[in-house]
């Protein structure tokens, strides 16, 4: 393992074998640092080979780590004296040199690690990352990408809020992102994809999605893309990835957020309403307790902003010290199975606008 994280390392920076697999912003987060370091004591038993540069307040950090003995033979520790709070705008956050967020990041640009992972600011990660990592010089803007639950198995979904409004030549990226994410995270060989639209008949929606929707099924990735889904298909796994733009995916995002927390809030309802109810919550506790790690929000954690010159993964700020653990998790996945190298691959096959135009019927 040992060695693909050298060899992922190389393709992911671009700047020779990277001495860390990831940069760890150790002041992100409404818990940090003792969830992160948690976290990391946690990623740290899965990932034994890896190792990771620590960034944060050395005293503060370094007092905490030494109680963590995995973690700390796993860990560098790198000071930082300044952390970027959730309320700060990233224009103000990029002025802050001397953050963990930003020295972290500074990691990344400079080879030193494959990725990074941070719990902190989403807004001023997303700004940093864009500008100090730079994007892919093949991808025209980055997105944002996440994993869901769905009845057939996990659901990959972008752009999740990175680009209100995107072009047919965006969502044909995003796709590819798309495919190479659901390879490199979820283990699948031949993901299958779809659009979100407004309906699956292929007259539906506006020019944009018309046309990315040609693109794909000229593509290498046309046997396994299924057109158009609309938002039902996300919760019922139609394909294992939904493409669409940021406002859309931010929107959707946010519904099925809203509609799995009234479901756990109806089912505490219903099953404290009377004595009976809750002696029938005593009997269908052990099927309630699958459902329930089922739908763990811990398990989905780990956004990914994709597209970029090494791996960037924004855990939630207020998960706990498993929902971090998965969050390095994710970004592992991506450092060892050469993520960015399949999202060049990928583009490569895409024909160009003039044979697009060549091969159209006159």
């Amino acid at each position: 393992m040992a060695k693909a994280l050298k060899v992922a390392g190389k393709i992911l920076a671009g700047r020779g074998p990277a001495e860390f697999a990831l940069a760890i912003d150790a002041m992100g987060g409404d818990h940090a640092p003792d969830s992160i370091l948690d976290g990391l004591e946690l990623a740290a038993e899965r990932h034994p080979q890896a190792r990771f540069l620590l960034v944060g307040d050395e005293a503060r950090v370094g007092a905490l780590l030494a109680r963590r003995p995995r973690a700390a033979k796993a860990c560098s520790l790198r000071h930082a004296p300044e952390a970027i709070p959730g309320d700060m705008k990233p224009t103000a956050a990029l002025r802050v040199r001397g953050s963990s967020m930003r020295v972290a990041i500074d990691a990344v640009a400079q080879g030193e690690a494959s990725g990074v992972v941070s719990a902190g600011n989403t807004g001023a990660l997303m700004a940093l990352a864009k500008i100090v990592v730079k994007t892919l010089p093949e991808i025209d803007r980055p997105a944002l990408a996440a994993i869901g639950p769905s009845a057939r198995g996990d659901v990959v979904m972008l752009d999740l809020g990175a680009n209100l409004q995107c072009d047919s030549r965006n969502l044909v990226e995003f796709a590819i992102m798309g495919d190479a994410f659901a390879r490199a995270v979820l283990g699948l060989t031949n993901p299958t994809l779809g659009l979100l639209n407004v309906g699956s008949e292929e007259l539906k929606g506006d020019e944009r999605v018309r046309v990315a929707a040609e693109t794909l099924r000229d593509s290498h990735l046309g046997t396994n893309f299924r057109g158009f889904v609309e938002g039902h298909d996300i919760a019922a796994g139609t394909v294992d990835v939904i493409v669409t733009d940021g406002f859309t995916g931010n929107v959707a995002l946010k519904t099925g957020e809203g509609a799995l927390k009234l479901m756990r809030d109806l089912l505490r309802q219903v099953f404290t309403s009377s004595m009976p109810a809750r002696m029938g919550y005593l009997l269908a506790r052990p099927a309630l307790d699958r459902l329930r790690e089922w739908m763990d929000p811990r398990r989905y954690n780990g956004a990914v902003l994709i597209g970029l010159n090494g791996v960037v993964v924004k855990s939630h700020g207020g998960t706990d010290a498993v929902g971090f653990a998965h969050a390095v998790d994710v970004a592992m996945d991506m450092v060892t199975h050469r993520f960015n190298d399949r999202i060049r691959e990928g583009l490569a096959l895409l024909p160009s606008p003039a044979q697009r135009l060549a091969a159209t019927p006159r």
